[in-house]
């Protein structure tokens, strides 16, 4: 039995919504360096680095496949594969492709699921703890990483202990609790017996398969469908949509944890959060002595507790306490810290209004690099655009603009019809409505471009691709 090596599943499904304007649905926060240096998708994957663990396995918003590849190689992270997810389920459903596909390898194999979005500080505790959940997860137990609780939390949901496992440092569960009011949060907390429910998980993968089969048996056969309909994509591996868009979507702890007489909690004090709002990020951040976390061009006179972010223009506070200010380019946000988890219903309204600010930045991502909407009006649009080493962007044609490219800095390869031909810096060419024409960089250093697009409709749609290395 797989005891000694434990399989790390990596969910990076979810969209963030609390911390916009940052945080958007095509660029979520565990795309985001929002706590250290690095995202938050590649310190989950490095945090299950080394020795004990084999190579992650990521399940993903299709969406989002070139960003975390890119991401992974950056960290030098190399995973076992990036499923690619069609439409949300929740936890359970890809915790069982996960399942599915280790136990096609080996039945027993330990997997881990682990949230990408979140952050762990001590790493040496949390490698620990998943011993002691592998100890239990090895003869059966479904164990759940429980967090020692620090304060009265009435946004998490708690377990409750039960017996010990002997010799594991884990416990039997007693109990789930859905997220109480204060009071009861309290006596959780004076209990000691108590623990917020993380998240993450540790257990076999056949024993997860036997308790799905017995309590989500249409949940279990929709994973199969999916991964026996789905396809190979590049680097991915893409689910069929159908298959899995007829399975339940349900959280593992509502599908499994909550009916299944196997669940265990292994107790842990790893530096934990969730980063669900920005009262989260400035609780787990550095400080100045007033209790500021400044990010960003800002500047705080007479300011406390607050947490003070730009990430596009100058931002200055003055004479306030305990709030939260986020700017971006495109939008910013303004909230008292104690109101920050109310973020989301600005994100709703933003739907609802038809609105695209919730979706993406001003600066969109592209498997070849970026584009950034620097300025539009009618009939015209401009962009600057980057495009990475060696890239290039797919032979297409537009049946409504036309493009004029001057190159800022580095090399273009230009395909216009029958031409290819190479611009230089402060070189420029025109793109006529109709030509078939692509752009590359076929040098060592990012290139990059203004593009004005003038024309009757200027949407993204107006593409036709005749040749694309992405699949697209």
């Amino acid at each position: 039995m797989s005891k000694s090596i434990i399989h790390p599943v990596i969910l990076s499904g979810g969209v963030g919504s609390r911390l916009w304007p940052l945080s958007r649905s095509l660029f979520p926060k565990q795309l985001l360096p929002l706590a250290g240096e690095r995202t938050m998708i590649q310190e989950t994957a490095l945090r299950v680095s080394g020795e004990q663990f084999a190579k992650p396995l990521i399940i993903c918003n299709q969406e989002h496949r070139f960003l975390i590849a890119e991401q992974m190689r950056e960290a030098a992270v190399a995973p076992d594969t990036i499923v690619l997810e069609p439409i949300g389920r929740n936890t359970a459903p890809a915790a069982a492709i996960a399942a599915l596909i280790l136990a096609e390898r080996d039945p027993q194999a330990l997997m881990m699921l682990l949230p990408a979005d979140h952050v762990v500080l001590l790493r040496e505790a949390f490698v620990d703890a998943a011993a002691k959940a592998a100890a239990a997860a090895g003869d059966g137990a479904l164990v759940l990483f429980g967090i020692e609780a620090r304060a009265p939390e009435t946004g998490f949901g708690y377990i409750e202990r039960g017996p010990s496992l002997d010799g594991t440092g884990c416990f039997r569960v007693a109990g789930f609790f859905e997220k109480p009011d204060r009071t009861k949060a309290q006596a959780y907390i004076a209990s000691g017996k108590h623990y917020w429910n993380s998240g993450m998980f540790l257990f076999r993968a056949d024993i997860y398969l036997e308790e799905l089969a017995r309590l989500e048996p249409e949940m279990l056969a929709a994973a199969k469908a999916a991964l026996a309909a789905g396809k190979r994509d590049l680097d991915f591996f893409r689910l069929d949509e159908a298959a899995f868009a007829a399975s339940p979507s349900q959280s593992i702890d509502y599908a499994v944890m909550e009916h299944t007489a196997r669940a265990a909690v292994v107790p842990v004090d790893i530096g934990w959060s969730d980063v669900g709002s920005w009262l989260s990020l400035w609780e787990i951040a550095d400080k100045d002595d007033a209790g500021n976390v400044l990010r960003g061009d800002v500047i705080a006179h007479r300011t406390k507790n607050s947490y003070l972010r730009s990430e596009g223009p100058f931002v200055a506070a003055i004479g306030v306490e305990d709030i939260a200010v986020v700017a971006t380019v495109d939008a910013l946000l303004v909230t008292s810290r104690a109101e920050a988890q109310h973020v989301k219903h600005v994100v709703e309204e933003l739907g609802r209004q038809g609105r695209d600010l919730h979706m993406s930045h001003r600066r969109v991502w592209r498997p070849w690099g970026s584009y950034d909407s620097v300025d539009n009006g009618p009939g015209f649009q401009v962009k600057r655009i980057t495009v990475n080493p060696g890239a290039k962007l797919s032979l297409q044609k537009h049946a409504q603009r036309a493009e004029h490219w001057i190159v800022v800095s580095g090399t273009a390869r230009v395909t216009c019809d029958e031409r290819v031909f190479t611009l230089n810096e402060n070189e420029s060419t025109f793109i006529p409505l109709g030509a078939k024409h692509r752009l590359e960089n076929p040098g060592s250093e990012p290139l990059h471009i203004i593009e004005v697009q003038s024309g009757r409709y200027l949407g993204e749609d107006d593409i036709v691709r005749f040749d694309d290395v992405y699949g697209r």
